[in-house]
């Protein structure tokens, strides 16, 4: 028997209802699931929940954080940062494994549906049909998401496999075919009337991470941002057309109830709206949390494995937030503390004389998201108690530097986004990673009209009118930040932009594939660096010093390579190679 693709044979099972007919022992055909009501929901329910759940532990592969466990012997930091990664060993030294068959599998389930459902023979409302049908097709432009945004262009099946399907006429779609492929599944549902039923704007009782008509526009608006993008750009989209569909988006989401988490914050609570939103449930049938576009993403036990060693309980200190990501936050005035280095390994900053910014008082006076971000040296350990306990993470403090305890923080900081500092280790209080937000939306159109007409120039779509600065400076409003100015560059407001993007979307995943589609992985995960603090008779010297160099900046890990098992089977059955560059073993 031929060796063919795991998920492919699946789905040729499944497609074909002989298959199916077995035994009477309480199994059922694909013929019968959509002769029934109920079925057909349940099957259409099990199409969900195929896209990887974000993680803060995602940082730890950029350059936004160092690893606790790059001191601990074969651990997936430490063999990635050394390079030691081969298309074999990929999934278990990556944040998320090898999600390749595990996307096909939702798409295999959706294609299925989308098949059984035109000749379903149920007693259902065409508008409800209908709206399961939209909440098919926006799934599958998700599942497509996930995989180009990870490996490239992947080949494209929008219908289930017969038995006997011909795998050698396969082929990998181009990355920008497969992007027209996702639109038009996005416009497909977004055809379907709002209403109830029907594809709906709002979340109902016992609907929690259902697909909506903001998932599908968002969706839409990120495909595209990646095809125009220096990785992916073969000139299919142009930077218009990216804005004003990201524009469409953003104005529909906005127009429809959506709006960035903006409440009265108690402080001793959290430090501000931003900081709170990290932590708040947003299964609330947009009650409360009206910003969150889709939740995948589990709560995390921060306490336990990205806290503090004195915390009870903790495990590891996790990600520890790099120097590089602690220059990324702008003095409160809007200016930035760092506008460069004068040595090769970023240890003599160039200090901005506009910020107000003082080495000796390095963390005074900064944007608020830091606050709610980082946990530095002085910082407040409980925020009902401002004057009490500060974190020590100089030498020898009670936080403090490590290089052989991965309770200790390496680089001098800790993650305090959605680190509640309530939690304890009979109950976890922590947040968790949104895989799309309404603030992502606005950051997109952003660089979207940025590269398309510049910052200044307001891009009207309907009734939606917003320029590049405008988006921005709506998402820096919520923390209190100055604005962007009037008049910058296309090429200032591209770099001011990109520093706003690593900030607002801290260690949610987005760092890793930003620096991939703009092709500067090279350049940003080269090396990172941190701070140590030395006390001396309550005086504090900080000293800056460099990890060693990392050798995950390689071209190659601009794309997951394809498991090696499953390229070679692919070769054999098509005679190409399908590997993506750099992973052939």
């Amino acid at each position: 028997m031929k060796k063919i693709f795991p998920f492919l044979l699946a789905a040729a099972a499944l497609s074909c209802n002989k298959q199916l007919d077995l035994p009477q022992d309480g199994r059922i055909t694909l013929g019968e699931v959509f002769n029934d009501y109920d079925y057909t929901r349940g099957y259409l329910n099990s199409c969900y929940g195929f896209v990887p759940g974000p993680h803060v532990d995602r940082s730890s592969f950029t350059d936004e954080a160092q690893d606790c466990d790059d001191i601990t012997a074969n651990s997936r930091y430490r063999a990635w940062y050394a390079g030691d990664v081969t298309a074999s060993s990929y999934g278990g030294q990556s944040q998320d494994g090898q999600p390749w068959a595990r996307l096909f599998e939702g798409i295999r389930k959706t294609n299925v549906f989308l098949s059984g459902i035109r000749t379903a023979n149920i007693v259902a409302q065409p508008e409800e049909r209908n709206s399961w049908v939209a909440q098919a097709h926006t799934l599958r432009g998700l599942y497509y998401l996930q995989l180009i945004k990870r490996y490239g262009g992947v080949p494209i099946f929008d219908k289930p496999l017969p038995i006997g399907h011909d795998f050698s006429k396969d082929s990998r779609a181009k990355f920008s075919d497969v992007v027209a492929f996702i639109i038009k599944e996005c416009d497909s549902a977004l055809s379907v009337p709002p209403g109830r039923p029907g594809f709906n704007w709002d979340i109902y009782e016992n609907q929690y991470g259902i697909m909506t008509r903001a998932i599908a526009h968002a969706v839409k608006s990120q495909a595209m941002l990646y095809a125009a993008s220096p990785l992916w750009n073969d000139g299919t989209y142009s930077w218009q057309e990216v804005a004003n569909v990201t524009g469409t988006a953003l104005g529909e989401c906005l127009a429809n109830g959506f709006s960035l988490f903006n409440e009265n914050t108690d402080p001793a609570v959290a430090q501000n709206a931003y900081a709170l939103y990290h932590f708040i449930t947003s299964n609330d049938m947009r009650t409360r949390d009206k910003e969150t576009i889709l939740h995948t993403g589990g709560t995390m036990a921060m306490w336990q494995n990205a806290g503090l060693p004195t915390n009870p309980g903790v495990s590891k200190s996790g990600p520890n937030p790099t120097q590089e990501m602690i220059d990324r936050y702008e003095m409160a005035n809007g200016e930035a503390p760092i506008t460069g280095y004068s040595d090769n390994d970023r240890l003599t900053p160039i200090i901005n004389p506009a910020s107000g910014y003082d080495p000796q008082q390095p963390y005074a006076g900064r944007d608020p998201r830091f606050y709610a971000s980082i946990y530095y040296n002085g910082a407040v350990r409980y925020l009902n108690q401002p004057n009490g306990k500060k974190v020590e993470t100089f030498v020898g403090g009670l936080e403090g530097i490590s290089t052989d305890n991965r309770r200790f923080t390496r680089t001098g900081y800790y993650v305090r986004k959605f680190n509640n500092w309530k939690s304890v280790q009979n109950g976890n209080a922590d947040g968790s990673v949104r895989l799309i937000r309404l603030a992502e939306l606005y950051l997109n159109f952003a660089e979207a009209a940025n590269q398309a007409v510049g910052p200044d120039v307001k891009v009207t779509v309907g009734n939606f009118s917003m320029s590049a600065r405008e988006a921005v400076n709506a998402v820096r409003a919520r923390v209190g930040m100055p604005g962007f100015p009037a008049g910058m560059s296309k090429g200032d407001f591209e770099k001011k932009y990109r520093n706003e993007r690593a900030v607002e979307l801290a260690f949610e995943e987005h760092r890793f594939f930003d620096v991939r589609r703009w092709k500067i992985l090279a350049e940003t995960d080269k090396f990172v660096t941190g701070m140590r603090i030395t006390k001396n008779n309550d005086v504090l010297t900080y000293e800056r010093f460099k990890f060693e160099n990392r050798e995950s900046n390689q071209d190659r890990f601009l794309m997951y390579p394809l498991d090696q098992n499953e390229a070679d089977k692919i070769r054999q059955l098509t005679g190409v190679n399908w590997q993506n560059p750099g992973w052939n073993e």
